[in-house]
């Protein structure tokens, strides 16, 4: 029940989510978190359905590192990290900037840095900041951009781009 609400904001892009879902086979990504070192490969959708077992593994990597605190992530999330891999003709690894953070760590990072929102989505397991190895940071903001299923930012000159399972915006 939890993940299904979660997953709640796909009712609110139902043409676009239409398109995401439509991907026969399988879903499948690759991570490698860039504070803790940690890869993953895994296949989290299948015949149809969600994984539960990777999805808990995908909850256990982008856990907030800082706290070791775990938080469902949203699977819509990582449908749209498939997608935009897939647009941008990768098949290559996600490097994890930031996936869940605590409420603790956002307050820590809200007050060191005023970029960080008091309210963030990273907070609800459903945004992430990632770059995409052998693609330029800015060719994968242009298709994330292109895609229009949820909050894109572009941060050039720390060369990595935030994605969100909110309502279509950039900034």
């Amino acid at each position: 029940l939890y993940r299904l609400l979660l997953a709640a904001p796909v009712a609110l892009l139902p043409a676009a989510w239409d398109r995401v879902l439509a991907s026969p086979g399988r879903r499948e990504l690759s991570f490698r978190h860039t504070h803790t070192g940690e890869t993953l490969n895994v296949v989290y959708w299948a015949d149809g359905a969600y994984l539960p077992d990777a999805l808990a593994r995908v909850d256990y990597l982008l856990r907030d590192f800082r706290t070791e605190e775990t938080h469902p992530i949203d699977p819509a999330l990582l449908d749209i990290l498939h997608r935009a891999a897939r647009e941008s003709g990768s098949r290559a690894v996600y490097e994890v900037i930031s996936g869940y953070r605590s409420a603790e760590t956002n307050a820590k990072l809200a007050r060191g840095n005023g970029g960080v929102a008091k309210r963030s989505l990273h907070m609800q397991g459903r945004a992430i900041d990632v770059r995409l190895t052998g693609v330029r940071t800015a060719v994968l903001r242009d298709v994330a951009l292109g895609l229009k299923l949820g909050g894109v930012a572009y941060y050039g000159s720390s060369n990595f781009i935030h994605l969100d399972t909110g309502r279509f915006r950039t900034w």
